[in-house]
């Protein structure tokens, strides 16, 4: 199986980069897992969303495509997800309908140094990806909250979360 790993942050030391590194180490030989890049995507126009679309929005909507299987991990920003994030949203979804989301299944996470874990976030992307027809694990949110204190050096060293993420990804694999 290929999953295709996103995170909604740009930051060099990012939580849910790290997560998705630790998803990534988790799920082993039971997938191979690829890195999306959003960072290059340009800011929507649908005057550019012709035949000829930017490179990095061609290269995303092809990973997408391609993977079996997606795993977000998104940041919360004022009790929403990052505006890059949005804005690839944006991007791959056309056509509406029947853009490379449409029945991808997908696995949401979310790490943030507040004590909610960046949950509200998840809530928005939920109902983003809902627009999309894109499938979210019906599960309760995996949300790591005081993130910095679970993660040394990009590193999630929490055993107790390191469990809980390794059950979620088995169930997501099965749903999968």
């Amino acid at each position: 199986m290929k999953v295709l790993l996103i995170s909604g942050s740009l930051r060099e030391r990012s939580l849910n980069t790290a997560l998705l590194k630790a998803a990534g180490e988790l799920l082993g030989d039971k997938a191979t897992c690829e890195w999306a890049s959003i960072g290059e995507v340009p800011l929507y126009n649908q005057d550019l969303d012709g035949e000829e679309k930017p490179a990095a929005v061609t290269r995303l909507k092809a990973q997408i495509e391609n993977a079996d299987a997606l795993l977000i991990a998104s940041p919360e920003y004022n009790y929403g997800i990052p505006g890059v994030l949005k804005n690839a949203i944006d991007w791959v979804s056309r056509p509406a309908f029947k853009s490379v989301l449409a029945h991808k299944k997908t696995l949401l996470l979310s790490a943030s140094m507040s004590d909610m874990g960046g949950v509200r976030a998840q809530g928005q992307l939920k109902q983003v990806l809902a627009g999309t027809l894109t499938p979210i694990l019906p599960a309760p949110e995996f949300a790591v909250g005081s993130a910095q204190n679970k993660f040394t050096d990009g590193t999630l060293t929490d055993d107790d979360t390191r469990q809980k993420l390794q059950r979620l990804l088995n169930d997501f694999l099965a749903w999968v």
